[in-house]
C-alpha cells in the first residue's frame, strides 16, 4: 500500500514535469553558487514555471494516435491525466506573465522569447521541404544541440543577464562563455541516453538523432567524451574553488557511470529520475562540500 502511494507520488512528480522544473531551478542555483552571488528568487521561479510549461506543452503537441497503448509509461500517464496536464500548463503560463513582465529586464525578455521559440519550433512543423511540413526535429543532429543550448541559455545566460542589467554585477565574457560551455556539455551528455532509449522509434520516424547517426555503442562513447571535456574545462579554467571542482568532478564521474549503466532495457524511472536527477545532484554536492569546508 505504502509502495503504491509512493510510486503514485513519483509518477506525478516525474510525468507532470514538476521534477524537471526542480532540475531547472537546481541548475540556476548552480550558476549563482559558482558566481558567488545570491540567488534571485524571481529568476528561479521563472525557470521553474517556464520549464514545466514548455515540457508539458511539447508533450501535448506530440500526442500519439493511441496514447493508451503507448509502450511508454510516461505517455500513458500524461494522456490518462490529460486535464491535469492542461491545468498545470495553464497555471505555469499565468505565473510566467507577471514574472516576465515585471521582474525581467528587456534583454532577458528578448532572450527568453528567442529561447522559447527555439524550443517550440522543435515540435511544431513550421518549415516546408519537398511539400512536407517539418519542424526543427527533422534537421539531422539538431535535437541534442537544441536541448543543450536551451538549457544553457536559460540556466546560465538568463541569471547572468539579470545580474548585469538589474543588479549591475559585472560577469566577464570569459567566465560567461566557460559556464555556458560546461553546462552545454553536461546537458548534452545526459540527453544522449534518452535518444539511445528511443533509437528504434526515431529510426521509424526518420529522425536523425546522434544515436541514429553514430549507432548505440559510439553514442555511449560520445557521452563520455562530452563529460571528459567538461572535467577538462573545469580543471584548466579554475574560476571555481577547489571544493566546487571536487564536488562537480564527483557528480560528473557518477553521471558517467549512470550513462554507462543505462541501456534500452532500463525503465523510464531510471532516465527521468536518476539521469535527470544528476542536475539536482550537482547543486546538492556543491552545498555539501561547502558545508564540509566550513566546519
Amino acid at each position: 500500500m505504502i509502495k503504491r502511494i509512493l510510486l503514485s507520488i513519483l509518477d506525478f512528480l516525474l510525468f507532470s514535469n514538476l521534477f524537471i522544473g526542480i532540475c531547472a531551478v537546481a541548475q540556476g542555483l548552480v550558476t549563482y553558487h559558482l558566481l558567488h552571488v545570491p540567488a534571485d528568487k524571481y529568476i528561479l521561479a521563472f525557470l521553474f514555471f517556464a520549464t514545466v510549461g514548455l515540457y508539458n506543452f511539447s508533450m501535448l503537441l506530440a500526442k500519439p494516435k493511441d496514447p493508451g497503448n503507448s509502450p511508454y509509461i510516461r505517455v500513458r500517464w500524461i494522456f490518462s491525466h490529460h486535464r491535469l496536464i492542461i491545468s498545470i500548463t495553464l497555471i505555469c503560463i499565468l505565473c510566467l506573465i507577471p514574472l516576465g513582465l515585471w521582474y525581467l529586464s528587456l534583454e532577458s525578455k528578448l532572450l527568453m522569447v528567442f529561447t522559447g521559440l527555439m524550443a517550440v519550433g522543435y515540435n511544431v512543423p513550421f518549415l516546408t521541404l519537398n511539400k512536407q511540413q517539418i519542424g526543427l526535429r527533422n534537421i539531422p543532429g539538431i535535437k541534442l544541440f537544441l536541448i543543450a543550448l536551451v538549457w544553457s541559455i536559460s540556466s546560465v545566460l538568463l541569471p547572468i543577464v539579470e545580474l548585469e542589467r538589474s543588479y549591475q554585477i559585472n560577469i566577464s565574457s570569459a567566465e560567461t562563455l566557460l559556464l555556458v560551455a560546461k553546462r552545454f556539455l553536461f546537458i548534452a551528455a545526459i540527453t544522449v541516453p534518452f535518444d539511445i532509449r528511443d533509437l528504434f522509434q526515431d529510426k521509424l520516424y526518420a529522425l536523425k538523432t546522434i544515436p541514429v547517426m553514430l549507432g548505440e555503442k559510439k553514442a555511449y562513447v560520445f557521452c563520455q567524451f562530452l563529460l571528459g571535456l567538461y572535467v577538462l574545462l573545469l580543471i584548466l579554467f579554475r574560476q571555481a574553488t577547489v571544493g566546487d571542482i571536487v564536488a562537480l568532478t564527483l557528480t560528473i564521474i557518477l553521471t558517467g557511470w549512470l550513462i554507462f549503466k543505462s541501456n534500452i532495457k532500463k525503465n523510464e524511472y531510471y532516465y527521468f529520475f536518476y539521469l535527470d536527477g544528476t542536475m539536482v545532484l550537482q547543486y546538492l554536492a556543491l552545498l555539501l562540500v561547502t558545508w564540509i569546508t566550513q566546519l
